[in-house]
């Protein structure tokens, strides 16, 4: 039996956060976990410079890495390129998102809804969110916690070095929805249009 295409409302959280940073999104099952990564990315405000992984009801999806090689023992990783939303996320109320390795910036992806699919709407929408994405490689959300203590107190020490690395203007509280949603539908139509580049 042939699933019904529908479209997704996801909220995007990043674990551990307080107040929650958070992003929700609404996105075509028809997208695949990969497109999804770069949906989340964009959402969040995160570069794209560290390696990332989805955990769907404990099965691995990503893309495997010459490491993944070494170890045969490890689980075996479904391939996010070819895998899409809808074949893995029935009946799945939530899913996880796992960014930098060392880092470890792990989000909850909660499905909140399932809508009926929409030929007019874009593939993928940011529609809401709160709060700024921590920096790239500031120690996970500890690290990130710790960072901003130092950002409120000008006697502390290492508040210059804080300051000359992130700036001493940043606000956690800020998030700019216009600018992220533009974000999202930039690598949304840059996906479309890789794939139809790409050879039959």
């Amino acid at each position: 039996m042939t699933a019904i295409p529908c479209r997704l409302r996801l909220k995007i959280t990043l674990d551990g956060s307080e107040p929650a940073i958070w992003r929700r999104v609404e996105v075509n099952d028809d997208l695949t976990f990969f497109q999804l990564h770069r949906v989340i990315q964009q959402a969040m405000g995160w570069g794209d410079y560290h390696l990332h992984e989805f955990d769907v009801a404990r099965q691995r999806v990503g893309t495997r890495s010459a490491e993944d090689a070494m170890f045969i023992e490890r689980d075996e990783i479904i391939p996010e390129r070819g895998t899409r939303l809808g074949q893995l996320l029935e009946g799945r109320r939530k899913f996880r998102y796992w960014y930098d390795f060392g880092d470890d910036w792990w989000h909850t992806v909660a499905i909140e809804k399932r809508l009926p699919a929409d030929p007019a709407a874009a593939p993928a929408q940011l529609v809401a969110g709160e709060n700024a994405c921590p920096p790239e490689d500031c120690g996970g959300i500890w690290g990130y916690a710790d960072l901003l203590d130092t950002l409120r107190d000008p006697a502390s020490e290492g508040y210059a070095d804080a300051c000359q690395w992130i700036g001493d203007d940043f606000d956690p509280t800020a998030f700019d929805l216009a600018a992220h949603a533009k974000r999202v539908a930039a690598t949304v139509r840059k996906s479309a249009q890789a794939r139809k580049a790409a050879p039959e």
